[in-house]
């Protein structure tokens, strides 16, 4: 025969505290993420669209690419906002 474990006892083991990640951390993983594919989606949208054969139309391909790489560019200045407010936020602990 088994019995429930008493609630009032202790277990003995380590005490965990959750922290909160500090402010700028996800602004930098988000921003590194569309850093990294926002060109590889632009291509594979430019791709995925043709190419045409008029002399004076630019390529879906190098248009999309382009579009990718602009979004890419908004990915690393994401990344240096979240760096910033980082840094910032790690200055005033150590300050306070």
């Amino acid at each position: 025969m088994t019995t429930e474990p008493d609630s009032t006892t202790s277990t003995g083991g380590r005490q965990i505290t959750l922290t909160p990640v500090p402010p700028g951390v996800w602004l930098i993983i988000g921003g590194g993420v569309t850093a990294a594919l926002g060109p590889l989606f632009g291509f594979l949208t430019g791709s995925m669209l043709g190419s045409t054969t008029g002399s004076g139309d630019l390529s879906p391909i190098y248009l999309g690419l382009f579009a990718g790489i602009a979004l890419g560019g908004l990915g690393v200045a994401a990344v240096l906002l979240g760096a910033r407010r980082l840094i910032r936020d790690r200055q005033g602990i150590l300050a306070g």
